[in-house]
């Protein structure tokens, strides 16, 4: 990526970002790859491992045991100015590690605990771009996951490209059943597939869907409810389901995945437009698409109608999906074949 538009990037996540604290939990620790151990507190040339509590572009809360050197430094009138050591790994499994300088600007105890304090500490410089980016993009996917829920990636050559997959053809889960299926498109909220099965004994049942990404490689399960099933004329043992994904399964890697996705594609790109859970796009388009990997011409992604606000979760009351147009038998390579 060129550095100006790097630059652009990194300016606009700082300022919208600047203020907001992200808590490093294991889910975080794990998508941000942050080495724990490494996280130290740094005085007056001396250093002691601390916890990273949470961090923003302008403060960082770390929790010091009471009894230990950090804890005594830090008490100290007039200390001078200390440092927090950042750790993460790269993709290429080299370590990155950074200091950023700051006053202590409050302590207390941790949970009302007399053996551990947090101590919060302002920084006094802009932390380095590396940070602003990690940091960044993730509080970027958690508020576009929110505002963006139900606006669909159509699974194209050139979607799938741009997302990492893997490949079109996914495992589903359906009571301890595994189903090959297509997938016909992603969003934060849930997917479109076409699976093997009766519509009318698909609707309603819980799922879980595995999704193979790539750079870096990982596979993501997500578990989900399927709320509309319809069957494709002249090919009974096929439908068309939309899955309402449960939000306590969307992963932060996941979000990341969507959020880079939308945040870069043009509206341009085509697609097959999806609005709300009610497919706009006849069946037989939809199993062109899978079997020539060619999609209809279109806009790839659709914004949900009647948005929320940015501040609140877009409204979820999945409608019943629209009855499918006539379509042509399709050829039996576009169908999933069942193991």
């Amino acid at each position: 990526m060129p550095a100006v538009i790097t630059s652009q990037i990194t300016n606009r996540l700082y300022n919208d970002y600047k203020d907001t604290e992200l808590t490093f939990t294991k889910d975080i620790i794990h998508t941000l790859a942050m080495d724990p151990r490494q996280i130290a507190i740094k005085s007056e040339g001396s250093q002691w491992p601390c916890i990273l509590n949470s961090t923003s572009f302008n403060i960082a809360r770390i929790i010091v045991g009471t009894k230990g050197g950090a804890f005594q430094q830090l008490v100290k009138k007039d200390i001078p100015p200390v440092s927090v050591r950042f750790c993460f790994y790269k993709q290429d499994g080299q370590l990155m590690s950074f200091f950023i300088s700051g006053k202590v600007q409050n302590i207390q105890p941790y949970m009302n605990s007399n053996d551990l304090a947090i101590v919060t500490i302002r920084f006094t410089q802009r932390p380095p771009d590396d940070l602003i980016l990690m940091v960044g993009r993730l509080l970027d996917a958690n508020v576009g996951s929110v505002r963006r829920k139900d606006e669909k990636i159509v699974i194209t050559p050139e979607s799938s490209r741009k997302l990492n997959l893997t490949k079109k053809e996914v495992n589903l889960t359906i009571d301890t059943i595994q189903r090959n299926c297509i997938l016909h498109n992603l969003s934060f909220g849930g997917c479109g597939v076409i699976v093997m099965g009766i519509a009318q004994f698909l609707k309603g049942k819980n799922i879980t869907i595995k999704v193979e990404f790539e750079d870096p490689h990982e596979i993501i399960s997500l578990d989900g409810t399927i709320v509309a099933a319809n069957p494709i004329e002249n090919r009974k043992e096929l439908a068309i389901a939309t899955i309402r994904f449960a939000e306590a399964s969307v992963s932060l890697a996941y979000k990341l995945r969507i959020n880079n996705y939308l945040s870069t594609v043009r509206k341009e790109d085509n697609g097959v437009q999806f609005e709300g859970e009610k497919p706009v796009v006849s069946v037989q388009a939809a199993l062109q698409q899978a079997q020539a990997g060619q999609a209809a011409p279109a806009q790839a992604v659709q914004p949900a109608p009647q948005a929320a606000p940015a501040a609140q979760p877009a409204a979820e009351a999945p409608a019943q999906a629209a009855p499918a147009e006539t379509p042509q038998t399709p050829s039996p390579e576009a169908a999933p074949k069942s193991e």
